[in-house]
């Protein structure tokens, strides 16, 4: 793992003490007035000026960064910029380097993982998608954590396999829901997960979830287990709200399943968290799912129902 201030660090900041160096050299400073100036040692400045010091073409050649030093180095040399002003200047530039430019094009180059976002994405921005889809990765995990240490949730996986699924906030597709990329399935009375969670890999959990949202439940998490009337008996009695659909209604869009799920949580209006079933039809399994606030609160309900 590598952080962009690293970057700073090792290969953006040696580039511009350098080049601010030069410049300063040349317009008469002292090496003692070049270090007190950039606020290093004396030995630093030397070593800038004997090139023992790694620096990088790719901030050295950057139109911006050749005229920022200069600009700073001319303020600095007649008075006119301070040195809190030289640092301010730097730390805007710096910031606009690490947003979209070129500093973290070379954070993707370190940390490859990154490129899969949009390369306009700012890492320190609190808002940013990449950091909510990843936060909705984690919370899928966490979920799939507690649904692995119970052990009666294997027995619960119906034939077609479990799935743990979360949505981001405004979710309008099967893409925006992350959940387990070939389902989880009971190998030998164990929960299986085959890999880490990612996005648009479920369609048929992450459809419920999204049909249940479109009739105003207020969930972002499901997980889908096998239909046993005793069970969902008793997710009844510990409070849970339940709520059935049929699943083998007929309907010549081929929309059947999302319309009868919008359709009877819309009149159950059932909050969260909730029960939602089918006891199955013509090549259909009974299933049921639990929707819930988010995937660990899903994968609680079943857990505390084993």
């Amino acid at each position: 793992m590598k952080f962009v201030e690293e970057l700073v660090v090792e290969e953006f900041l040696p580039t511009v003490r350098s080049m601010l160096a030069t410049d300063l050299r040349e317009r008469g400073f002292t090496q003692r007035e070049v270090a007190d100036a950039l606020g290093i040692s004396q030995s630093a400045v030397s070593k800038y000026a004997h090139g023992d010091v790694a620096t990088s073409e790719r901030f050295s050649e950057d139109e911006r960064v050749q005229s920022l030093v200069e600009r700073i180095g001319e303020g600095l040399s007649t008075g006119d910029m301070s040195r809190v002003q030289a640092l301010i200047e730097l730390e805007v530039l710096i910031r606009r380097l690490e947003n979209g430019d070129s500093l973290a094009e070379r954070h993707r180059e370190v940390m490859p993982e990154l490129r899969e976002y949009d390369a306009s994405f700012d890492v320190h921005d609190p808002e940013s998608g990449a950091r909510t889809t990843e936060q909705v990765r984690s919370s899928v995990r966490r979920g799939l954590r507690i649904l692995r240490n119970t052990s009666a949730f294997a027995s619960l996986v119906p034939n077609v396999g479990s799935n743990l699924v979360e949505c981001l906030p405004e979710a309008t597709d099967v893409e925006d829901v992350a959940g387990v990329p070939g389902r989880i399935f009971d190998v030998r009375g164990t929960a299986t997960v085959p890999s880490d969670p990612e996005f648009g890999v479920s369609e048929h959990v992450a459809a419920v979830l999204l049909s249940a949202r479109e009739a105003g439940a207020p969930v972002r998490g499901a997980v889908n287990i096998r239909y046993d009337s005793a069970l969902v008996d008793g997710l009844r009695d510990a409070g849970y709200p339940t709520v059935e659909f049929d699943a083998d209604r007929e309907d010549s869009g081929g929309d059947a399943t999302r319309e009868t799920i919008v359709e009877a949580v819309r009149a159950a209006d059932p909050g969260s968290p909730f029960v939602l079933y089918q006891t199955g039809g013509f090549g259909i399994e009974p299933i049921t799912y639990v929707l819930a606030d988010d995937a660990p609160a899903a994968a609680r309900v079943v857990r505390d129902q084993t």
